[in-house]
Parts: structure tokens; sequence; C-alpha cells
């Protein structure tokens, strides 16, 4: 017969329990039979109990006994907290099993449990499937939840998850749930985690919640999300390119040193991060600057941005080109787990020396500009140059040299190739220097332009050499010391010289004579005439140019046909005071009945002379004229290009201007086109065109001699 080594003793028979209402509970006497020391151990099994419910329908107490040696015993409390089958009102047997490891034996022992009508509602119970979840940032999550409802009356619990913000769940946070009596029912949460910034890499524990839906008795379970590290450090150096100095490089900043990158870092990832850089000099050899991280490193948190600062100094040289130097800019994280974006940065320095190319380009050119301007290639040069106001100026028939006078006493030749290159002597001899009295015109001789002729206050009429650049000594025209020249004209074949004098007096030299036969001084002219008002200007006009054109006082316009001896009258209007002067006139060479007069009133007027010269009468026909070119103010020269499709001016308003003519003798536009504008008066200009070129020559009182040239295709005269 075999021997039981597990005694069992029940508190009781029957037990009453009621769902809702207060537990029940029996205890259990279990003694050791056997020969040595056990522990025990309780089962309580219900006949058709819910396999969801398990075990949890109970409790014992102590779970495991201590080890007990023979012939002692242990205690178990076992309380009845739910109902072993859901919804059962009624009779059923409980089988408790009592077993030992040690002896590997078992007692059971039969209870009958009588379940009444619930009094109240039973906790739900919860489970979820997947406790634990791993994802990383912007990912997806479903976590499912199962409910139990072991009552025996239906509810309908709410369920909501607690420990995760609400802004991650897609369709809402809580969910209101229908559960049968004893049954169970599914659901499930869709959570989507935000950016990386937004959601730190670690656990996130959560516990779902489930309540009935008046507040009665809730349960719960818990589960935890696992976040992955996610995202990148975006790391940007600007500017890429600096400069020493950063701004306005072509002034001689002697303090600037250095230059200042900025470091920009981003943490796009959802770990704090630990940053700093590594700098190395792209460059062989010796370090070629120095440079300093500040500060020395940042931390960011997940979303965080901060800078740091590079600070490259280098010492800048006076002269030479800008220096160039480059770097590699490595951002160094304490967690590599992410990456970095433009981990690795290549920046540009460049270093200008103190004094920038174009200021020493600059300086030198000043200094080479002193050494010219002291030079005999400085036509303004005191030693070289004109030290008082310019009277008047001429080019010669081909257009390569000019001549101009001063009232400093002087004459100048120039070579109008050095106005345009400062290596070419624009000087090529002062023809008259301190000769006595200032000289108020020169002209030319047209033929061969180897003479020039110089009409003095003193009333002489000089002769230069332009070739030798001297003084024909033995030839001098005077016939009287006290009467200033005003105006000089030579024929057109060079054979007489007309001078126009302050007394009124229009004198007819024969200059060819003269040169021939080396006169000393010739006093006598071979023709008079006296037009009654000072003369300032003389031209020859008409297709024989035997018409000598005087212009003067009183806006006097008188024509003078010197091989017949007559002279005649042209009315000018506006008539003149003594205060009115028609102060130049000129006339076109191929177009020699095209004439242009201009007054110290400002008008400029266009003349045909073709009829009145022909009828020797005073019916000279008006083309144009205008009185705005100068702003109203004297225009103190004029002067045609040979073809008489250009006009150049100059006055008092200190402006010299272009008016290209049409066919007719007209101008082509009413506005003239600004050639010059200086702080003084233009006393004299002229024209010429070369090949494609318009060339105009002017001198002001400010002692200058200026050449400008434009482009003739641009400013197209003699336009219909």
């Amino acid at each position: 017969m075999a021997v039981n080594l597990v005694n069992t003793k029940i508190s009781t028979q029957v037990l009453n329990f009621q769902p809702g209402g207060s537990p029940a509970s029996f205890e259990v006497t279990v003694v050791n039979e056997s020969n040595q020391f056990a522990s025990f151990q309780l089962e309580i099994i219900a006949a058709g109990g819910s396999e969801s419910l398990g075990s949890n329908w109970y409790t014992i107490t102590p779970a495991v006994s201590a080890k007990n040696p023979p012939g002692d015993s242990t205690k178990f409390a076992v309380t009845i907290i739910n109902t072993p089958v859901a919804g059962f009102i009624g009779k059923m047997n409980l089988i408790v099993r009592i077993f030992s490891l040690e002896l590997r034996d078992e007692d059971r022992q039969l209870l009958r449990l009588i379940v009444e009508a619930g009094v109240g509602a039973v906790p739900m119970q919860v489970e979820l499937p997947i406790r634990e979840f791993t994802t990383q940032p912007q990912g997806l999550i479903e976590i499912p939840v199962r409910v139990f409802n072991p009552s025996q009356l239906p509810a309908t619990v709410s369920l909501k998850p607690i420990g995760l913000k609400l802004q991650w769940f897609i369709n809402g946070d809580e969910k209101l749930l229908p559960v049968a009596p004893g049954t169970k029912t599914e659901t499930s949460f869709l959570c989507q985690l935000p950016i990386a910034e937004e959601v730190p890499s670690r656990s996130y524990p959560f516990t779902i919640e489930a309540t009935y839906t008046n507040g009665l008795p809730s349960s719960s379970r818990e589960g935890i999300i696992n976040v992955n590290p996610a995202g990148l450090i975006d790391f940007q150096c600007t500017p890429e390119k600096q400069h020493i100095p950063a701004s306005r490089p072509w002034l001689p900043q002697l303090r600037v040193n250095s230059a200042t990158y900025q470091l920009e870092c981003q943490n796009h990832s959802n770990l704090t991060q630990k940053l700093s850089i590594e700098v190395k000099e792209d460059s062989e050899g010796k370090r070629k600057c120095f440079w300093e991280v500040q500060p020395e490193f940042i931390e960011l948190n997940p979303g965080e941005s901060n800078n740091l600062q590079l600070l490259v100094s280098k010492r800048r040289r006076w002269l030479g080109f800008q220096q160039k130097l480059a770097f590699k800019i490595k951002a160094i994280v304490s967690d590599t787990r992410v990456n970095i974006n433009n981990e690795n940065q290549y920046l540009q320095l460049i270093i200008h020396p103190i004094l920038h190319p174009c200021l020493q380009m600059g300086l030198g050119i000043l200094l080479l500009y002193i050494l010219w301007f002291l030079s005999w290639l400085n036509p303004n040069n005191p030693f070289f140059g004109h030290r008082r106001a310019v009277t008047f100026v001429q080019f010669n028939g081909v257009g390569d040299r000019a001549v101009s006078s001063s009232q400093d006493q002087s004459i100048i030749r120039w070579n109008l190739a050095g106005f345009t290159n400062p290596l070419v002597n624009q000087d090529n001899g002062r023809m008259a220097k301190n000769i006595g009295k200032s000289v108020r015109v020169v002209r030319y001789k047209p033929v061969d332009n180897d003479v020039v002729a110089a009409g003095l206050e003193n009333g002489e009429i000089q002769i230069w050499d332009v070739l030798g650049g001297t003084k024909k000594p033995e030839v001098t025209f005077l016939y009287d010391k006290a009467d200033r020249v005003l105006g000089l004209e030579f024929s057109q074949d060079s054979h007489f010289l007309f001078s126009g004098h302050g007394s009124g007096l229009v004198l007819q030299w024969d200059i060819n004579s003269a040169l021939l036969n080396d006169e000393v001084t010739l006093k006598e002219p071979i023709k008079t005439i006296n037009v009654n008002f000072p003369v300032y200007s003389l031209a020859l006009a008409g297709q024989d140019k035997q018409n000598l054109v005087i212009v003067g006082r009183y806006n006097n316009l008188d024509i003078w046909n010197f091989s017949q001896n007559k002279l005649w009258k042209v009315p000018y209007s506006p008539p003149g005071s003594q205060n009115d002067y028609i102060v130049s006139v000129d006339s076109a060479e191929y177009k020699p009945s095209l004439l242009a007069t201009a007054d110290n009133m400002g008008q400029i007027t266009l003349w045909n002379m073709q009829q009145c010269l022909i009828k020797n009468n005073s019916q000279c026909q008006v083309l144009d004229k205008w009185s705005d070119g100068h702003s109203g103010k004297a225009v103190r020269s004029v002067a045609l290009s040979r073809d008489g499709c250009y006009l150049v001016s100059g006055g008092d308003d200190n402006r010299v201007m272009l008016w290209p003519l049409t066919t007719k003798g007209k101008r082509a536009s009413v506005v003239g086109q600004l050639i010059r504008s200086e702080r003084q008066r233009f006393n004299s200009v002229d024209i010429k065109v070369v090949k494609n070129q318009i060339l105009i020559i002017s001198g002001n009182d400010d002692r200058r001699v200026r050449l400008d040239i434009r482009d003739l295709n641009k400013n197209i005269g003699c336009k219909q």
C-alpha cells in the first residue's frame, strides 16, 4: 500500500462567491509526512474555467512555502477574486492541487464553489499581444489591444493610452469598445512618430488603460516604444570664400589682418550631440596662417542650432598680388550613429596686399604722371605749356598738327598724337616766347602749312617758320603800333594776308613777295579799308574766294570784295549797340557760300552767302539761328568743317558743343552734342574731319589746349 507523503486539510468544503462583492477565501493546511525537508505549492483548477483568465481569478499566499522539516505544516490562504467561468451563476467544483517538487508527490482536495449573481461591474482584463515596439522617427506603429469581459453583464469600455503624446495618434487617443459578457474583443491604435528633432532616441513607456464608461473599476497593461537613432547633423560654413579685408580692399586698411567664418551646425537628429571641428590647411610644409576655433565645442540637443567661429589671421604684405589659401574643415560629433551632411567643408581665403594692385598701379601711374608733369612731355608744365589764357587754336591742313597762342606772349605748335599717347611729345616746340605782347590770333598759311602768322596786341604781325620752329626775322608787318591785331586770314593761294584791327582798319598784305624778298619790316599794305568798327574776326567766302567777311562791334557784318574794292553791309538781327559784338566768323572750304557767325549774346547764325556775293548786295539768306546752345551766354568761337557738315562752338558757359548740319546748312538736331565742360570759358575752337574721326581742338582761360575725338559714324552730318 502506497504511503501519502502530503497530508492536506481544507478549512471549508463549500464556498460562496458573488462577483463584484467581497472576495471569498479559505485556508489550506499542508503537513509534511515525509522524512525530508520539502516545500509545497498550490494550484486551483475550476471545471470549465476560462483560459483567458488563467490563474488571474484567485490569489494564493504564500506562492511557495518554505522548506519544512518532516512532520511540520504550512498554511496557505486562498482568495477568490473573480469567477472562474465568465458569466456563470451556480455551483461548480474546484480542485485544490497541492504538490512538492522535492517529494515528487501531490494531493488533491475537492471544494464546492457557489457563484451568485454579481452585484456590480467586474474589472476588464486588458492584454497587449505585443508589448515592445522598435521604430524610427516618422515610423508608423500599430499597437494591438485585446479586452476580455469577465463579468456577467455586457459592458462598454473606454481604452486610452497614457504616457504618449496625443499628436502621435492618427485616429485619436481614445476608443469606446462594447464587450459582451465572457468574450474578448480586439482593436488597435495607429501611432505616427514625428520628425527626428521632436522624438529623441530613447524608450517611451506607455499604459493602455481600460475603464468602464460609468467610471467603475479599471484595469491596464504597460508597453514600451523604443525609438532608434535617426536624422542627420547639417554642417554649413558661410561664406565659403572670405577676403582680408572683407570689403573695400582698395583702401589701405593697415590693421585688418583677419577673417571670420561662421560654422553653422543644426541638429536634425534625435540624439544630443557634442560637436567640434578639425582644421587642415591645404598646403605643404610650414603653416601659412594662424587659426582659432571659438568656442572649442558646442552641445546641441535635437532640433537645436548653434554656431562656431573660425578666426583666421594672416599678416598682409604691402605690395604684390593677392594670396589664395585653402582650408579643409571637418565636423566631428560625439555620437556617430547619425550622419553629418557636408561633413567636409572647403574654404578659401583671399588675402589682399595693404596696397591694392589697382592702388599700386594708381600710385605707379601717379609717379609716372609726376615725372611726366615735370618733364617736357607735359603740355601744362609751366616750363613748356602756356602760362596764361589761350587766345586762339587752329589745325593745320592735314590734321596732325595744331598751333595755339596765349596771353603769355607765346606760340606753341602741337603734335596731336601726344594728346592720346602720353609717351609722345605733345609740345613740338615753343615757336614764340616772351615776344613782347600778348598774341591774339595765329593762322597757318594754307599752302604747305610751313608758315604761321601771329597777330599781337602791339599791332605787329609776325611770321614764324613752322618746320624750323623759328621766327622769320626779316619779315614783320607793322602798320600802327597802337592798333592791336584781332583777326587774320590768308587768301586761298596764300599770296595775301588780311589783318583786322581794333581801330576798324582791314589791311591786305602781300606776304608772298615779303617772304621771297626777305623784307625786314613791311609797313605799307597793298590795300587798306576802314569799316569804322573794331574788327574781331575775318573769313573768306564765295566760290572765287574774292570776298572777305568782316565782323565786329555793334553786331556789324560787312563784306569786302577786295578784287573790286567794294564794301557793303549785311543786316544782322538783332542790331547791336556798343556792347554787342559778332566775335567769330568762319566759312566751309568746300562750301564757301556757307558761313557761320557767333556773337556775345549767345546767338549762332548759319548763312547762305551765294546770292548776296554774286549780286554784291545785302540779301544774304539766313539758314538757321539759335541762342540756347550756350545757355544764352557769349559764344566766343565757331568753326566749320571743310565739308560744311559740322559746326563746333565754344563760349562763356565753359562748354564746347558739336552741331551736325544737313546738306542745306541747317542743324540736323535742335540739341547739340556736349563735347567738353570745364570751369572756365573757351576762347577758341577748331574742327577737322580726318578719316572716320572728328577732331575738335579748344583753348580756354585755364591755360589748357585740349583735343577731343568723336566717331564720325556716330555723328553723321549732312543729312537731308
